[in-house]
């Protein structure tokens, strides 16, 4: 498996407070207070376009609090170029700060130069600068590096890779993880008599990681996954028209494909008589893109994602501070920096212990309700929307407060 790949996915992909079990903090210059309860959840359905930066954001120290955490970005690529969603990642860590209205922390900005040595030697650099905290990488080969500096020196990691392989005790993922979106969608498909499953799965990373959490989650519901055909990405026709053959047998067929995919799997399921009004088509967050929710074939169907307003207050105030457009993923660093600005806020310390980090009632951010779990992966609060008139409505809203005790994946 690459793991290369789940970083770049995770760049691909689909602002109020930011709750904990501990206190809230957002906007505004309030010191954090305990909530009794969460706020209503807001995240993405719309992505919003990041345009390239001229030049990497600066390195150095954001604030000058007591705490020090380091936020590890790849603020240029290997060649030395300006990364663009570096410094996106950069500066939603400044509004975050801003937005605490406390002075806790001193935030350790480092460029990882989007490499795994480059992480290895950023992390090095956080540690011996005093960081009780590292916040990212975003690709998963820099963030295990990373991890192995940190896990050496007993610090905790809040990462950036869609890679759950990265994650374990003390090395937390914050991204928006595909098994998270698979078991969402899976489990409102079942509550809505889906019983018989089809799978359309692109020999891809990604295509391997879904469709492996797919069967899990078919198993655990007592769904019968009856049809699963592979294909190359780009090359769908002929494991369309095996799918087309099973269609009698599955009421519900999920394809994980990318929104560069789409367009050609779309084509295939027409050409093939694969009608969405006659079996349910599913599929991932990926699918919130223009280009895939205009597709006529797939109308009707049903994928899970954060829900929109949360990401769209962020973006909106991202844009009045630095004239331009978030990556989608800046939320990640935005909320992590919140998280830490909370937790810094406690007296308590350590202030970043397992217990705290994995508080089951979880945080709330702008991509809506998270928790962490004990072994690293995490699990967010998601929506399952439908594919209708080329853009999405809510079929079923995302929760805003964890009801159970963590799930495993």
């Amino acid at each position: 498996m690459s793991a290369r790949f789940f970083g770049t996915c995770a760049l691909a992909l689909a602002s109020a407070s930011l709750l904990s079990a501990c206190g809230q903090f957002g906007a505004g210059t309030d010191r954090p207070r305990v909530a009794a309860a969460p706020p209503p959840l807001s995240a993405p359905v719309s992505p919003v376009q990041s345009r390239p930066l001229a030049s990497a954001a600066p390195i150095g120290a954001i604030g000058s609090g007591p705490v020090k955490v380091a936020l590890v970005l790849p603020l240029t690529q290997a060649n030395g170029g300006a990364s663009g969603v570096g410094v996106s990642l950069r500066n939603a860590a400044e509004l975050a700060y801003a937005d605490a209205g406390t002075n806790d922390l001193t935030i350790l900005v480092k460029d990882d130069h989007s490499t795994p040595d480059g992480a290895r030697d950023a992390a090095q650099a956080a540690v011996g600068d005093g960081a009780e905290l590292i916040i990212g990488p975003v690709f998963a080969p820099d963030l295990r590096e990373a991890a192995k500096v940190a896990k050496a020196a007993d610090k905790p990691v809040i990462g950036f890779s869609t890679d759950t392989s990265t994650a374990t005790k003390g090395v937390y993922l914050l991204s928006f993880l595909i098994e998270g979106y698979v078991d969402r969608v899976v489990d409102y498909a079942a509550s809505h008599g889906k019983k018989s499953l089809g799978a359309l799965v692109p020999e891809s990373d990604y295509g391997n990681v879904a469709l492996a959490e797919y069967q899990q989650a078919a198993a655990k519901l007592g769904l019968r996954v009856e049809a699963i055909e592979r294909y190359k990405p780009g090359a769908p026709a002929d494991a369309a028209a095996r799918i087309a053959a099973a269609l009698p047998r599955i009421d519900a067929l999920f394809i994980p494909g990318t929104p560069d995919e789409m367009p050609a799997v779309a084509a295939a399921l027409t050409a093939n008589g694969i009608d969405g009004a006659k079996v349910q088509i599913l599929g991932t967050g990926l699918w919130v893109d223009p280009k895939v929710l205009k597709l006529p074939a797939l109308q009707g169907a049903w994928f899970a994602a954060p829900e929109n307003a949360g990401f769209a207050g962020f973006a909106g105030r991202y844009r009045a501070k630095y004239g331009t457009d978030p990556s989608r993923i800046a939320t990640l660093s935005y909320d992590a920096v919140s998280l830490a600005a909370a937790l810094a806020h406690q007296p308590a310390s350590p202030h970043f212990t397992p217990e705290l980090l994995t508080s089951t009632s979880g945080f709330n951010g702008a991509d809506g309700v998270f928790r962490f779990r004990a072994d690293g992966p995490n699990e967010r609060g998601l929506a399952v929307l439908q594919i209708s008139g080329g853009a999405t409505t809510v079929l079923s809203a995302a929760p805003r407060s964890f009801a159970s005790a963590p799930s495993g994946f």
